[in-house]
C-alpha cells in the first residue's frame, strides 16, 4: 500500500520544488475517488506509479514523469472529450503555485497530453509515461478482467452494442501495433500477456 504523503512529497522534491500546500494532495486524491470513476481511481494512480518504479533507471527526468503520472487523470468524465487538457492545466497551476518555470509547465503539459493518443513523438521519457499508463494492458488475467469490468461500469451511459463496437475498436487498435510497448523492460515483462488479454 503506497504512502500518499511520502510519495508526493518525494516527487515534488526530485524536481527541486516544495510540494504545494494543503490541501493539494487531499484535493487531488478526492478527484480520483469521485463516484462516476470505477477504473480510473486511486488503484490506478497506485498501479501507474508502483509500474513507473520499475522504469525510473531509464527516465531522464524521472520527476517530470512522476508528476505527469499523478496529474494525467486529474479531470475524467466519460462524458467529456478535454479531460487531459483540463489535467494539465491542473498540473500547470501546481507547478506555477510551486514556482516551477514555464519551461517545466509547458513539458509536464505536454507529457500529460500525450496519453490523449498515446503518441510519444519520439521522447524517451514519453514513452516511459505512456508503457506505464497501458502496463493494465499486460495485467494477470483475472486484474484485467477487473480492468474491463471497471471500464465497462465508467460508460454505463453507452448501450451495450454501441459499447462492444466501440471498445472492440480500442483494444484491437492496441492489438495491431506491432509492439505495444516502447521500452525493452515493459515488452519484456507485459508484451505477450497484453496480446493474449487483447486476443
Amino acid at each position: 500500500m503506497i504512502d500518499w504523503t511520502t510519495r508526493w512529497q518525494t516527487s515534488w522534491a526530485q524536481l527541486a520544488l516544495p510540494a504545494p500546500p494543503e490541501p493539494a494532495l487531499a484535493t487531488l486524491l478526492a478527484r480520483y475517488a469521485e463516484p462516476q470513476r470505477h477504473y480510473h481511481t486511486p488503484q490506478h494512480l497506485e498501479e501507474c506509479l508502483t509500474a513507473f518504479d520499475l522504469l525510473r533507471g531509464q527516465a531522464r527526468h524521472p520527476g517530470q514523469v512522476e508528476l505527469a503520472l499523478w496529474y494525467h487523470d486529474a479531470v475524467y468524465d466519460p462524458h467529456r472529450r478535454d479531460n487531459e487538457a483540463l489535467s494539465a492545466d491542473l498540473a500547470a497551476q501546481a507547478l506555477r503555485s510551486a514556482g516551477a518555470d514555464e519551461g517545466l509547465v509547458e513539458r509536464i503539459r505536454w507529457l500529460i497530453m500525450a496519453t490523449e493518443g498515446h503518441d510519444d513523438g519520439g521522447d524517451g521519457d514519453c514513452a516511459i509515461l505512456l508503457d506505464v499508463d497501458l502496463a493494465i494492458l499486460g495485467a494477470a488475467p483475472q486484474r484485467f478482467l477487473e480492468y474491463e469490468r471497471q471500464i465497462r461500469a465508467e460508460y454505463a451511459h453507452v448501450p451495450d452494442d454501441a459499447y462492444r463496437a466501440g471498445r472492440g475498436r480500442v483494444l484491437a487498435g492496441f492489438l495491431a501495433r506491432p509492439r505495444i510497448y516502447k521500452t525493452a523492460p515493459f515488452r519484456e515483462q507485459y508484451e505477450q500477456q497484453a496480446r493474449r488479454n487483447l486476443a
